[in-house]
């Protein structure tokens, strides 16, 4: 197996460390560094990936790594020989190498890094995408993977674990959270969730399985799943991050409800230029909180009932009876008071934190915020939600952002 990840800051270094532990030494993991100045920090400090948890540091090593320069030229390569680490040169990356592309980087870099990764991967690479916000998926369809029959696999992943970056070469995992992950459908229809459906067996004992991505035994099309396979295979076996597998649309109910939290905290602790734990020190706040929330979740629930109107009418042009059909109802997650009630708790469970967007400003750094507040904007446009909070946090955040860093007082 070949695994390569793009985006090494705090997150993307801990799931590199993570994977190393408990991949063999024969499974090669490359890190694909933005500048040639980050590969060579990697190289003088020893070329080691280490992560601080609970007051213990612990390194690992055996990686590849690849320079991705500007975001514009293909990668190059450093191979680890027998008396260490060393530069291979301008080494390109052979067609087709990409096995298998975590994507750890800011939600706006996705689009213009697959597009130049894109002769390195096939369509039978998968891809898995841990970007904060929503609408990175949709983008890259739209603009990248347009044709269905050459599309690569994609996993879409939720991470709450905390974690930054501590002097020049060790991540701190401050915040034990959780890391789940579901599949997007297979658009030439192979049902990787068959597992939940299985009627000869309970109810309670139904688990997604391997066997339903790829069968070991007589599987005419394995070589199309198999880099799928073994990255679900991968994941799964980093215990210390407390992976799991869920249907697709649990991941997005999860996906959702995280992108309301970061809809409120990332754009209040920008503007105010503060830490997540002070942003609700007044009623003020608060308030602002409570009318984004409801906003994002009329939204929310107009873009259910939309979809699940397409789903009916699919079934009914297939003969079935939608009147016998559960189609649901809202998630009670995603409800506003539930949605208030996480804001608050993840504000207060991390309180001492600096959001990446705050981090982004201050840095004079592009923020991901057409893909949270941006994103809950273009859904009110769609179902004709109006969203005036929302959109005046969205606003700000942008004007911020225009501000000068040395002009900040």
């Amino acid at each position: 197996m070949q695994v390569h990840i793009l985006g090494l800051g705090s997150i993307g270094q801990l799931l590199a460390h993570n994977l190393r532990r408990v991949l063999p030494s024969t499974h090669d993991i490359t890190l694909i560094y933005k500048t040639q100045r980050r590969a060579k920090d990697f190289l003088l400090h020893g070329a080691v990936v280490n992560v601080e948890r609970e007051g213990i540091t612990s390194s690992s090593k055996g990686f590849r790594y690849g320079v991705y320069n500007s975001l514009v030229s293909l990668p190059t390569v450093a191979v680890e020989s027998k008396g260490g680490v060393s530069p291979a040169g301008d080494v390109r990356l052979p067609k087709d190498q990409i096995e298998s592309l975590i994507v750890a980087t800011k939600a706006q870099q996705v689009l213009p890094a697959i597009q130049t990764l894109l002769p390195h991967l096939s369509s039978d690479a998968t891809i898995v995408l841990m970007q904060n916000g929503l609408g990175v998926y949709e983008n890259l369809i739209h603009d990248v993977f347009r044709n269905v029959q050459r599309r690569p696999h994609f996993i879409l992943a939720s991470n709450t674990h905390g974690a930054y970056i501590k002097g020049e070469s060790t991540t701190v995992h401050a915040g034990i959270g959780t890391l789940q992950f579901g599949i997007v459908p297979d658009p030439l229809g192979r049902d990787f969730e068959a597992g939940f459906h299985d009627e000869n067996v309970s109810k309670l004992e139904r688990r997604l399985r391997l066997t339903d991505i790829e069968s070991p035994v007589d599987d005419p099309a394995g070589q199309r799943y198999r880099s799928l396979r073994t990255t679900v295979s991968a994941l799964l076996r980093m215990e210390q991050l407390n992976v799991s597998w869920k249907p697709i649309s649990e991941v997005q109910s999860v996906m959702r409800q995280k992108l309301v939290v970061n809809a409120v905290i990332n754009p209040l602790t920008a503007i105010m230029n503060c830490r997540n734990g002070d942003i609700f020190a007044s009623a003020s706040t608060r308030r602002i909180m409570r009318w984004v929330c409801q906003e994002a979740a009329k939204v929310l629930a107009a873009q259910q009932l939309a979809e699940t109107g397409s789903w009916l009418d699919d079934l009914s042009k297939q003969g079935v009876d939608t009147d016998t059909v559960d189609v649901g109802r809202m998630p009670l997650d995603l409800s506003a008071e539930n949605l208030e009630d996480q804001v608050l708790q993840v504000a207060h469970d991390t309180k001492g934190n600096i959001s990446s967007m705050l981090s982004d400003v201050r840095k004079g750094r592009f923020t991901e915020v057409h893909y949270i507040t941006g994103y809950l904007l273009k859904l009110g446009k769609v179902y004709r939600v109006n969203m005036p909070c929302t959109a005046m946090l969205h606003e700000l955040v942008k004007a911020r952002g225009h501000i000068p860093i040395d002009q900040m007082l």
